[in-house]
């Protein structure tokens, strides 16, 4: 039986995070993979020679001295990354269901400043919102991880609805939902997502934001080569089938049914519940608490379009556009040409050369019923009924951004679409959530996992830790590698990198 200091269950930014950490640090780590490609939601793929992401279409604070700038540095990766910077006057554009346009610029004080524009007796309203997302912002700053700290608190932020905060800024309700424009596609709901969530998602983008050029994948490619720089492993096609527990530790983690390695230390970067559901021999976790992480709930998917353009036809745009079909920015409901499409965002794959785009993504909020008669069917099994139900869509969305973009049919070549249950299937997220479990401000804690249990040598990392997305996951991995290391001692090296 092969043994290792770490194994690492789970290849997705998480994952490959932590094994980077640990292997830079003299560990001997292997990231087990159970499909044919690492990364996750950073997997790109290819259709007729065009690159489409599977989840990250962009992300923000890559600016030199800004947070996400200092994670991808301590890496090692930050000179590979391929970047392409969206406006900085408007990389986020928010489409009103009147047709209405509202621009988010980077930078705290341009960021006011254009919206004060639209809304000039709005001033202090929009600058006492500014200031508590710097607030929350700075609570992860590299100037905290110098201090050997990872965030200097903020479970005042976490225990109040952005929502609600949102509405304590201003008594306008257009102001109310220009500022709540991104929030259905970051996990938003009215009563349970923290500020805490929102603000760090909203400043970490007011900071700076980028795509990736080329395509998502190279980030996690490059992550996994560092870890292989470092003596470590990452194994694609291990399907852990089994976790051996005994004095109430890991003992024996089986590979596809039959390989047996085993670990000083366990890392899960697959859902909780998931992890949970491996176990196998001694009972050491309470079945209250086994029940409570089983129910806890999961956030809705994603439907994406992704469009294929004629060559040469449709000018690369260089900012994301969030197209409403409803007044209230909060709505999960919003009945478009017969299918509930809320609001859509439009973001482009930037153009490898030229001024035209050639990929062009559409993503809508979608909960998992909507597809729930396919849940026990497989990739391209699925039958003419889903395919009639996922034409409907991309029809649907296609017709909704034409608003601004009158010419995307006629420039159209292909058309491909994802739905949760292909988010399920290829990144291994519970009934194809975007981002994992619903953190509830109305009781905080209980909708968090700690990064240990009972289990003394299991840890756990990822999206369903804390916050979400590419910050939020680096985050969680310095968390998790903490408790091996030593807070102070890893996060300042973080830090100073």
């Amino acid at each position: 039986m092969e043994n290792f200091e770490v194994v690492i269950v789970g290849g997705g930014l998480g994952g490959l995070a932590c094994g980077v950490m640990l292997s830079k640090e003299g560990m001997k780590v292997c990231v087990l993979e159970q499909h044919s490609q690492i990364g996750g939601c950073l997997q790109s793929f290819y259709r007729r020679g065009r690159v489409l992401d599977t989840g990250m279409h962009y992300v923000g604070s890559l600016q030199p001295g800004q947070i996400l700038h200092q994670y991808f540095k301590y890496f090692g990766v930050i000179d590979r990354l391929r970047l392409q910077q969206l406006n900085p006057e408007a990389y986020d554009i928010i489409v009103a269901a009147n047709g209405s346009r509202y621009c988010y610029a980077n930078g705290e004080e341009r960021f006011a400043a254009r919206l004060i524009e639209y809304f000039p007796e709005e001033k202090a309203g929009i600058r006492k919102y500014c200031n508590l997302l710097k607030k929350v912002g700075n609570l992860i700053s590299p100037e905290v991880l110098r201090s050997g700290h990872i965030s200097n608190g903020g479970l005042e932020y976490m225990n109040v609805s952005a929502c609600d905060v949102i509405n304590s800024c201003t008594q306008n309700e257009t102001l109310r939902n220009v500022l709540a424009g991104t929030v259905s596609l970051h996990s938003g709901d009215r009563e349970r997502t923290s500020f805490y969530e929102h603000g760090m998602i909203m400043y970490s983008y007011m900071e700076s934001a980028y795509r990736f050029k080329d395509g998502s994948q190279h980030v996690a490619d490059a992550l996994a080569d560092e870890i292989r720089k470092y003596g470590g492993e990452v194994r694609l096609n291990a399907k852990v089938t089994g976790v051996e527990i005994k004095n109430s530790r890991v003992r024996e983690i089986r590979i596809n049914g039959h390989e047996p390695v085993s670990a000083k230390y366990v890392i899960s970067d697959i859902h909780p519940a998931g992890m949970l559901d491996l176990l196998e021999g001694e009972k050491v976790l309470r079945p209250a608490y086994c029940r409570h992480i089983h129910s806890l709930p999961n956030s809705y998917g994603c439907f994406t379009t992704h469009i294929l353009m004629k060559p040469g036809k449709t000018p690369y745009a260089n900012s994301n556009y969030y197209f409403h079909n409803r007044p209230d920015a909060w709505s999960s409901q919003g009945d478009y040409k017969g299918c509930n499409i809320p609001v859509i965002l439009l973001s482009m794959q930037p153009p490898k050369e030229g001024v035209y785009a050639d990929a062009v993504s559409l993503l809508t909020p979608m909960f998992p019923q909507i597809f729930g008669a396919w849940s026990d069917t497989e990739i391209g099994k699925r039958g003419e009924a889903y395919e009639a139900l996922k034409k409907q869509y991309a029809g649907a969305m296609m017709d909704c951004v034409s608003r601004l973009f009158p010419e995307i049919e006629a420039q159209t070549e292909a058309v491909y679409t994802s739905t949760p249950l292909t988010y399920r299937d290829y990144t291994s997220t519970q009934n194809g959530s975007a981002y994992g479990i619903v953190k509830d401000c109305r009781n905080a804690l209980l909708s968090r996992i700690p990064v240990r249990m009972k289990i003394e040598n299991l840890y756990f990392t990822g999206q369903n830790m804390n916050v979400h997305g590419c910050l939020g996951v680096c985050a969680s991995a310095a968390v998790t590698c903490s408790a091996l290391l030593g807070e102070e001692y890893l996060v300042k090296k973080i830090g100073n990198a």
